[in-house]
């Protein structure tokens, strides 16, 4: 299990999307990468000229050569060169098909940002704004088969990070929302995007980054009367001290092992996730707490939540912990974080807000096998307990960028 005492500074990425109104593909493509190798955070923007499935391809081979380019160690300009000499231009407009802007954070806290043609990031420092030095260099195209001969401006820029900074980028579906009404005939703008985002981190200041991401976009499509004009995106990347979970399921092999699983749920400095009613009835024996099944908000698929002095959820288990899985799942191909509105009111969306709200997850996982799941009549994709736990840790990690350690007891 990790060291919960650790005060050093966790790099939460998160973002939010909407899509153009009517369109069911989003022209938009935002990606992210942990470096196993090197513990480098890697993240793209890109934004495809226009919206649905062709701006989405064009943004999809954006992002994607980006980010294979700078975590094989290409320089960050000659990855830029490369990107832009295969992209092809729109020959009525002249410009780009594909947009991007490209963060590489390095174990060091050293943020290394390319920027083309997507609106210029915002830095927030202790509430304040903060503009590093900038740099630029004109790259001419010379592939004649992708493209006529054009010249494009790359800027780019570098800075150690600190704790609590939170680093904002967005398409311009957000900077151009509302272009065209009475209140911003040129769109939102990008200054009182820059003093919205201020406020939203004066109100609350340890808003974290998927909270953050969510309210510019919808601020924005607020702004174009709910029926957004364009591909809406934002992504924010925060360093701040880690959020600590765990989470609970199953019953130790040997019940002589329920009071050491007790004694780790007593003394876990984090929020806590009880799963699972045999592992409930231990924890609430060896503390002495009384549980309280919830029959509020039923939901006739998942079994009903508990409340218990000491938890933060108490849920059912195999059930819950596999829809858990599929809502994370859904929201990896779609926008991490973007998971459906009606699973946060049972169990599995409780459990899936916690865990995108945390940064090191950890697991206890009981390994006694429970009869009741070998019921033939049980549906079929009904998982044993320890496989979904894999399955989880896996998409929290690839996809979420989140630590996650798991104790089998």
């Amino acid at each position: 299990m990790s060291d919960t005492s650790s005060t050093a500074a966790f790099i939460e990425v998160g973002h939010y999307q909407l899509y153009k109104a009517g369109q069911g593909a989003g022209g938009d493509t935002f990606l992210s990468r942990k470096n196993e190798n090197d513990g480098r955070v890697i993240t793209v923007l890109s934004d495809g000229l226009g919206s649905g499935i062709k701006a989405g391809v064009l943004s999809a081979l954006t992002a994607t050569m980006a980010l294979n380019f700078i975590s094989s160690d290409i320089p960050i300009q000659r990855a830029a060169e490369i990107i832009m000499e295969t992209l092809p231009v729109c020959k009525q407009r002249g410009i780009s098909y594909a947009t991007f802007t490209l963060v590489d954070i390095k174990p060091n806290s050293i943020v290394k940002i390319m920027e083309y043609d997507n609106p210029a990031f915002v830095l927030v420092r202790q509430e304040t704004l903060v503009e590093p030095i900038k740099n630029f260099t004109v790259i001419e195209r010379k592939n004649k088969k992708t493209a006529p001969a054009k010249k494009a401006l790359v800027y780019y820029s570098d800075y150690k990070a600190r704790p609590g900074d939170r680093l904002v980028f967005f398409s311009d579906g957000v900077t151009q929302a509302g272009m065209g009404t009475k209140q911003f005939p040129l769109g939102w703008g990008a200054s009182r995007t820059q003093e919205f985002v201020l406020d939203l981190i004066k109100e609350n200041r340890d808003i974290s980054a998927r909270d953050l991401a969510k309210k510019i976009v919808i601020k924005a499509q607020q702004f174009d009367c709910y029926l957004a004009k364009d591909d809406i995106t934002c992504g924010v990347i925060y360093f701040r001290k880690p959020r600590d979970l765990l989470i609970m399921t199953g019953p130790p092999v040997n019940p002589e092992k329920d009071p050491e699983m007790v004694r780790v749920f007593v003394g876990f400095n984090g929020k806590k996730i009880v799963s699972g009613g045999t592992t409930t009835n231990i924890i609430s024996r060896g503390t002495g707490k009384k549980v309280k099944i919830l029959f509020k908000n039923l939901d006739p698929k998942i079994p009903p939540m508990s409340e218990m002095e000491g938890a933060d959820l108490v849920t059912e288990g195999i059930i819950t912990l596999g829809r858990v899985a599929e809502i994370l799942e859904q929201g990896s191909r779609i926008a991490a974080g973007s998971f459906a509105e009606k699973d946060r009111e049972n169990g599995a969306g409780k459990i899936v807000e916690l865990l995108l709200d945390s940064d090191r997850i950890n697991f206890i996982v009981g390994t006694r096998i429970n009869d009741s799941h070998q019921d033939p009549n049980m549906p079929v994709e009904l998982e044993i307990r320890r496989n979904i736990v894999k399955r989880i840790e896996s998409l929290l990690v690839e996809h979420y960028l989140k630590e996650v350690h798991i104790r089998y007891i």
